[in-house]
């Protein structure tokens, strides 16, 4: 295959008989140009398909128009939809984006990603890595002297920190609030691996939500998985050994409730007459069940989203001398809750359907379905 060569900003020049600097004054959209000159360039630019240098125009901006993006676990669903939200946002920004994928959410391989972004000159950086662990340790280190703005997905707030999160805390209320709601008080929890602040915040919410309305709250009343639908059905087990008038379970994420689901079958239990089942996510097979699952509604795509905007504002205010640095700031996304047939007491009317406190954000299974 023979490679067309590439049409230089001079051709341009020479098809129009202008200079090269008022070339490129067109290009960059400067307003000192003739209406008739810009009219010719912009016809030559088209005609003969020249495509401007991105990287000397980053050169001489001293900006690459790239942002890094740090992730982990993209065969996991919450990670995916994140890194849609971000790449859609990025593009519509007119941001590029540079990908490193951790090889485990644990990992302590974390300095020699940092340098190979900064080498490639980013603008900043998001580190879409839940916090599992001891992973974030490196901030002490590195964040005082990190010449570029970074921003931190799904993390306990620290102060000169931003951080965009899903209000974990508050879903986990939501869902035990709706259980009480109906009537339950026995209710059980099923918890995502307690190295990961998500699940720390989600069982926060539950233990809060319980004991506020006098309900005590054991140790033999939860069990812990792994995400996985696999240790879902463990965990349910566990659990219906342990806690056996339990009423009903919060499960901390959907996939977990599958395996809930798959063992109230097998075991002949009716959900909800003899238990009722609320998730965690909103992925939309939940829908599809039988029955259909109550969950909380986690919005990724919007979390990967609100990120960019938030270091591109970071990327802008560093860029103007003139201008105060923007401050670290924590930015909560509200969960939803989304009410299905698993959770409804069985001597509650059916319309009681996506109803909730008013006061609660709620998805009604009738919208939910129509998309």
């Amino acid at each position: 295959m023979v490679l067309k060569r590439r049409v230089t900003i001079k051709q341009v020049a020479e098809r129009t008989g202008v200079s090269t600097q008022t070339v490129s004054r067109v290009i960059n959209g400067r307003p000192d140009v003739a209406a008739d000159t810009r009219q010719r360039v912009l016809e030559a630019i088209e005609q003969l398909g020249y495509q401007p240098n991105a990287l000397a125009r980053s050169l001489i901006r001293r900006r690459s128009h790239t942002l890094g993006v740090v992730t982990a676990g993209l065969t996991y669903i919450g990670p995916a939809y994140t890194l849609n939200g971000i790449t859609d946002q990025a593009e519509a920004m007119g941001y590029s984006l540079l990908l490193k994928v951790l090889p485990s959410f644990e990992t302590d391989e974390v300095i020699p990603i940092l340098d190979a972004l900064l080498a490639r000159q980013v603008d900043g950086i998001i580190w879409a890595v839940s916090e599992v662990g001891n992973n974030h340790a490196w901030m002490d280190e590195r964040l005082p002297v990190l010449p570029v703005p970074i921003i931190f997905l799904t993390m306990h707030p620290q102060s000169e920190v931003s951080v965009v999160a899903v209000d974990n805390y508050l879903g986990g209320r939501m869902a035990t609030e709706h259980l009480l709601q109906q009537g339950y008080r026995r209710i059980g929890h099923i918890t995502g691996p307690l190295a990961w602040w998500e699940s720390r915040q989600r069982m926060s919410g539950w233990r809060d939500a319980l004991t506020e309305v006098g309900v005590e709250v054991s140790d033999t009343h939860w069990a812990e998985g792994d995400w996985s639908p696999q240790s879902g059905e463990a965990a349910i087990q566990r659990l219906l050994e342990q806690y056996p008038d339990m009423e009903a379970v919060f499960v901390a994420n959907d996939q977990m409730a599958f395996g809930v689901l798959s063992v109230a079958s097998r075991r002949g239990l009716q959900i909800p007459h003899d238990l009722a089942v609320v998730g965690f996510d909103g992925i939309p097979e939940t829908a599809y069940l039988c029955p259909p699952l109550t969950t909380v509604h986690q919005d990724l795509y919007a979390l990967g989203r609100t990120a960019v905007q938030h270091v591109v504002a970071m990327i802008e205010a560093s860029q103007h001398a003139d201008q105060e640095t923007q401050p670290a700031e924590v930015t909560w996304l509200k969960p939803q809750l989304i009410v299905r047939e698993s959770s409804i007491a069985t001597d509650h009317s059916s319309n009681a359907v996506g109803r909730i406190d008013p006061s609660v954000s709620v998805f009604h299974v009738s919208h939910l379905r129509s998309r």
